[in-house]
């Protein structure tokens, strides 16, 4: 017997024109039936009592009550299945918000402001214990830890040192010459190191690898607060993979050699020359002003004897000093 892929409220052709001609004549044949089993599966033909090859259609009115029937039935018990989920969830909805009041920081959290930025790294700092690592890559930031950053900063520095903390933190090789900024850790007593790269990424803190801060904006305004264990690894690895290629600065200087006249700073620019950036990318990219990183361009050239920009170029590819860079 044929079988129909369709609901009762959408007869197939075949199953309309046959119920239709049952309800004219009375009957069809079970053969003619076998064509359109959707009308036996819905109820509409049933086998006639004296003679079960003969098929005999159900009236139209009560096989619609009947139907209508079933239809109420199964609404009536999905809201009965609606009543009992929403009173189920209703209880666990008043447990999550009671969680939620006890739960820590989420697992990542955005901050607004550099008030409550700082006030949650204090609070960080005070429950930490192991390790701090930091990225600080601006020289613009002198003036703030020079006026009312720096002391905060130092005295919450200092009270996790005293706990026996130590302190990572990776500087742009060019702050060695601005006052007041990498020696912070001279001023600080206890286990601190300092170290320095051409280039560093945005400013970052990661606090005994249990909460990260960075940036969110470029304001400084937005703080990205991160606890998710995931992001906190990568982001420490990260570091250490930095930390391994940079040079020592505190407690211990270590001096970078010059290649064939050309000083580890000019060699950071010249890298960047190659690339094909402007004067503007490149001190922003190292750190310095735009007017010093003009002076080292223009140093540069003189000591390979160069008379053009274009020129500069090529004659910093022959010179090999970028093979010898690091």
């Amino acid at each position: 017997m044929s079988r129909c892929d369709h609901g009762v409220e959408e007869l197939c052709a075949a199953g309309a024109k046959l119920y239709e001609r049952a309800l004219t004549v009375g009957h069809v044949s079970a053969q003619d039936a076998a064509e359109a089993g959707c009308l036996t599966d819905f109820g509409l033909l049933h086998p006639a009592l004296d003679d079960l090859d003969r098929l005999e259609p159900v009236a139209p009115t009560a096989a619609l009550h009947r139907l209508l029937r079933s239809s109420a039935a199964r609404i009536a018990a999905e809201r009965r299945r609606e009543e009992r989920l929403t009173a189920q969830f209703a209880r666990l909805t008043r447990v999550e918000h009671r969680t939620d009041a006890l739960t820590d920081s989420p697992a990542l959290r955005l901050l607004s402001g550099t008030r409550r930025i700082n006030e949650a790294i204090t609070d960080a700092m005070a429950e930490a214990r192991q390790e701090v690592l930091c990225v600080q890559p601006h020289t613009g930031l002198a003036g703030e830890r020079g006026t009312a950053v720096y002391p905060v900063t130092y005295e919450r520095d200092q009270a996790f040192l005293d706990r026996g903390g130590r302190i990572r933190t990776l500087y742009p090789h060019t702050l060695r010459h601005v006052p007041n900024v990498y020696n912070l850790a001279e001023h600080l007593e206890g286990d601190t190191m300092a170290r320095g790269l051409d280039e560093v990424p945005d400013r970052l803190i990661v606090i005994d690898q249990t909460v990260a801060f960075l940036p969110a904006d470029s304001e400084g305004t937005l703080a990205l607060e991160v606890r998710q264990p995931a992001l906190l690894k990568y982001l420490a690895t990260i570091f250490d993979r930095l930390w391994r290629l940079a040079t020592p600065m505190f407690p211990q200087a270590e001096q970078r050699p010059t290649v064939n006249g050309i000083t580890p700073r000019q060699q950071a620019i010249a890298a960047l020359l190659v690339e094909g950036h402007t004067d503007a990318v490149i001190a922003d990219r190292l750190g310095m002003n735009i007017r010093t990183a003009r002076v080292h361009i223009a140093k540069l050239a003189t000591t390979l004897g160069s008379e053009s920009r274009a020129q500069l170029g090529y004659l910093i590819g022959r010179s090999g000093i970028l093979d010898q860079e690091g």
